[in-house]
């Protein structure tokens, strides 16, 4: 298997990553064979994935622009994965440019790519730390250089909570997260569901056991599940609702079907 320059020392490329695996769902480049062999294995399940990937990527960027629009100009972004088109720094920076973002991520080739994209970015930077550990992301020095914990903060975590497993207990890691977080800040969770993904259940348990085999298990929640992530801030309108119907830019008939699955919400601290 040859080892592309890309890739940081020290990486086995012979296991699947779930970042890398994002990435190719999302038309990127920064993935092996093994990531395509097990994303194509997924999607022999829910042809859609691509599609509900893109959805997520879409909601976030919606709802930074929200948060500018709102006076929130910080981010912090856990679980970012490999900087696509379109990233939370690009977004934010758009809207308000002294906009300051701060990704998070345990994957060596996530943070490798991020640290090489953010190159030159005065206002944004990477942290390699695990959702697990909340801790050593409040503690690590890109938050201390770029975010002012007495200011609101937008916590993102897109995608990321659904492969903790209930005996990691994300529950009390957000927590330890928001309690860190000044008053008027937000929370945007994405979260993978049964609900609204249009094939069978079965069929979408074929995506579980792909994720099993690869050691990453995704844990599919159901709403009240998911809702308690929300516990300390007050859902803005219109609620936890499916990706595409947060905030739509366009009229939501106009969607994939695809882009129903799971779930979306934002959060504000009083």
């Amino acid at each position: 298997m040859e080892r592309p320059a890309w890739a940081p020392p020290g990486i086995d490329i012979s296991v699947p990553s779930v970042s890398r695996i994002y990435d190719y769902y999302l038309g990127g480049s920064h993935n092996f064979e093994v990531d395509r062999e097990a994303a194509r294995k997924a999607m022999e399940f829910v042809p859609g994935l691509p599609k509900i990937m893109q959805a997520n990527r879409a909601v976030m960027r919606r709802v930074v622009r929200y948060a500018v629009s709102e006076g929130v100009t910080q981010f912090l972004d856990i679980g970012s994965g490999i900087p696509t088109f379109g990233n939370v720094h690009e977004v934010a920076q758009e809207a308000s440019p002294g906009a300051r973002v701060v990704y998070v991520d345990h994957d060596p080739v996530a943070v490798a790519h991020s640290q090489a994209v953010l190159e030159g970015n005065e206002n944004a930077g990477i942290a390699g730390a695990d959702l697990r550990k909340p801790h050593e992301i409040l503690g690590s020095p890109e938050v201390a250089r770029l975010l002012d914990l007495e200011r609101p903060v937008a916590l993102l975590l897109v995608s990321v909570l659904h492969f903790i497993e209930d005996a990691d207990d994300p529950q009390s890691a957000v927590a330890e997260l928001a309690a860190a977080l000044a008053p008027g800040s937000l929370i945007l969770v994405t979260h993978a569901a049964y609900d609204g993904i249009p094939v069978p259940k079965e069929q979408v348990g074929g995506v579980v056991g792909v994720y099993s085999d690869i050691s990453n298990p995704l844990v599919m929640r159901t709403r009240e599940e998911i809702a308690r992530f929300f516990d300390g801030f007050e859902l803005v309108e219109p609620g936890l609702v499916s990706m595409g119907n947060w905030r739509p830019d366009t009229p939501a008939v106009q969607e994939d079907p695809y882009a129903f699955s799971g779930f979306a919400g934002v959060g504000r601290k009083a």
